[in-house]
């Protein structure tokens, strides 16, 4: 019926203090009618005892033998004493109710007689009558002489001041009672509020996160539980958020690993495909011409020795890529010496493009690897560098200690690499495009030559700019004597 926390609280609060309003005021009323009747009781207890008593000393000091006689016969005269005595309005009966005298018959006149028939059966009795505010009471007993009923009184007496002070009295607690319970409605509510508007919020909010919003806040001030709970669902919120870029930052890098494995077998299928397809050919048409035509078997014979080498640079290469801290143990190595041979050795190489190469190296460069391996990155980066470099240029081949790392530069001229390529140049078989890629090249060096610096601890970068390319290579330095 009620789907929110705030109309239940409403209404249930509500319901409470109505009900408990209700009820306080009915034990109010009951409280002051009881009250009353106890007064009025009492009263008339005692207005019975003195008229009892005037009566009895009225009948002795006259001596009537006759009771019933002298009560009627004195029933004026004690009617008025009784009167004026008594404050109330007296009427005399006889034992058969037959009105005698009364000091006011209008006020007896036309009112309820339950009274006077209890009293013609000998029993005390009065009958209480209000309207609003204002009360009277008729009051009826026999009269009682040496065990002989010889009449009947009745008195008619006036309560309104005590109803009129009770009805002012149930006034009074009704408006403070009805202001407390409204003040404490009032109270309720806004204590319903307070606590049903963050849930509101929390609701809202919890509805947003659910539709995939995740960029909704709670801003609460509030140092209570709901406050906490706020902050708790900022957390929560902050951490999903965390986890799930995560998860897309692991699924866009399984995605690009992925593609990278694809590309990697076609690029892998594509280079071994090609030279196995021409040495196939050259090889089905020397064995169905055998030596008939020399110079074409000649031909055949070298293109399938050529073709068949660049398959096993391929594969070595391949098996290069994969090696992973196999073969030779690590030891301290001086970088500088093995620079300064392969620089030697390379220089043969860049003297048949017309280029050189400038090698400047520091004493003592050691560090914890292997000889063979650190060969084999700086003959990459050179091979790579005199491939690529413009026509007629010079390379640079530096090896320095910076901190606590040996550097390694490699500097040439060349055509400007873009900046989105530079990062993708050490994945396997990835060319930055036609014009950085050597007829019979696989794109395996750069890709060599990072597995070999993250293997020794150490980081590679590439940086093209100007026309000019660099390579830096850094690997941690150790003493000799360490």
């Amino acid at each position: 019926m009620f789907r929110t926390i705030k109309a239940k609280f409403i209404v249930g609060f509500f319901l409470i203090f109505a009900l408990s309003f209700l009820v306080l005021n009915q034990t109010v009323k009951e409280i002051i009618r009881t009250s009353n009747q106890k007064i009025v009781t009492s009263d008339l207890v005692g207005l019975k005892n003195n008229s009892n008593v005037y009566v009895r000393q009225a009948f002795l000091i006259n001596h009537f033998t006759n009771n019933k006689i002298y009560f009627g016969q004195m029933a004026e005269e004690m009617v008025n004493d009784l009167n004026h005595a008594t404050d109330s309005s007296v009427s005399a009966y006889t034992v058969d109710g037959v009105l005698l005298f009364s000091s006011d018959k209008s006020l007896f006149a036309g009112r309820t007689d339950d009274d006077l028939k209890q009293a013609i059966k000998g029993k005390t009795a009065y009958n209480v009558t209000y309207d609003r505010n204002k009360g009277a009471v008729l009051f009826s007993y026999p009269v009682i002489i040496d065990g002989t009923k010889v009449g009947i009184l009745r008195f008619a007496k006036d309560f309104t001041l005590l109803y009129e002070q009770s009805g002012r009295i149930q006034d009074i607690i009704f408006y403070i009672a009805f202001a407390i319970f409204a003040a404490a409605f009032l109270f309720s509510y806004i204590l319903s509020r307070h606590i049903t508007i963050p849930l509101v919020k929390l609701t809202k909010a919890s509805t947003e996160v659910k539709n995939g919003n995740l960029n909704v806040r709670i801003q609460s001030r509030r140092k209570d539980e709901i406050g906490r709970l706020a902050v708790n669902f900022n957390d929560m919120i902050d951490r999903i958020s965390s986890q799930i870029s995560t998860i897309e930052r692991d699924r866009d890098r399984l995605r690009e690993l992925n593609d990278q494995e694809k590309r990697f077998f076609d690029n892998v299928t594509h280079e071994l495909k090609t030279p196995l397809t021409s040495i196939l050919g050259y090889a089905e048409m020397i064995r169905e011409k055998g030596e008939a035509d020399r110079q074409f078997f000649d031909k055949g014979m070298n293109h399938i020795v050529e073709e068949s080498r660049r398959l096993h640079s391929m594969v070595l290469k391949l098996l290069e890529v994969s090696h992973r801290n196999s073969g030779d143990e690590f030891e301290i190595v001086d970088t500088g010496t093995i620079l300064r041979d392969v620089c030697d050795s390379m220089s043969f190489r860049a003297k048949r493009y017309k280029k050189s190469i400038v090698c400047e190296t520091k004493e003592n460069l050691f560090v914890y690897g292997q000889a063979d391996r650190l060969r084999q990155l700086f003959i990459n980066l050179l091979d790579n560098a005199i491939k690529y470099s413009s026509p007629q240029s010079k390379i640079s081949a530096k090896a320095e200690l910076d901190s606590e790392l040996v550097r390694f530069i490699f500097d040439n001229p060349g055509e400007t690499i873009p900046p989105d390529h530079l990062e993708n140049l050490f994945q396997p078989f990835y060319s930055a495009g036609p014009k950085f890629k050597e007829e019979g090249s696989v794109g395996l060096g750069l890709s060599i030559a990072k597995s070999i610096v993250d293997d020794h601890g150490g980081s590679i970068r590439l940086v093209s700019q100007n026309r000019q390319t660099i390579v830096y290579v850094d690997i941690p330095y150790i003493r000799e004597e360490g």
